[in-house]
C-alpha cells in the first residue's frame, strides 16, 4: 500500500468549493479499484490548509491504473481548479510503527 498526500493552501471563499469538488470526485476514486482509502482534513488553527489523503493498493495502481484509466479523466475535471493550490504532492510507505 501506498499513502498520497496532497496539501493545499485554499482561499476561505473557495473552502467549501474545495470540499464539494472532492467528495464529488470521491465517485471516481470509488469506481477505480486502485484506491483503496480517501480523507480530507482540515487546519484547525490554520483552517485555509486542507491535507487530502489517499491510499493506494500500489504506486503502479496510482499512476499506471488510475491516472490512465478511464476514472481519472472525470476526477481530474473535478479538482483540476484546485491545482494550483497544491503546496505538496508525495507518494509515502508506512513503516511498521503504527498504534493498535
Amino acid at each position: 500500500m501506498i499513502i498520497e498526500y496532497i496539501r493545499y493552501d485554499i482561499a476561505e471563499d473557495q473552502r467549501a468549493a474545495f470540499v464539494a469538488a472532492y467528495a464529488d470526485a470521491a465517485t471516481e476514486l470509488r469506481a477505480s479499484g486502485q484506491c483503496l482509502r480517501y480523507e480530507i482534513a482540515q487546519g484547525v488553527e490554520e483552517p485555509n490548509h486542507f491535507v487530502v489523503r489517499l491510499e493506494w493498493e500500489s504506486l503502479e495502481g496510482h499512476e499506471t491504473g488510475f491516472r490512465k484509466g478511464p476514472q481519472f479523466p472525470e476526477f481530474f475535471r473535478k479538482v483540476k481548479p484546485f491545482f494550483g493550490s497544491i503546496q505538496e504532492m508525495k507518494h509515502y510507505r508506512t513503516t511498521d510503527v503504527v498504534s493498535g
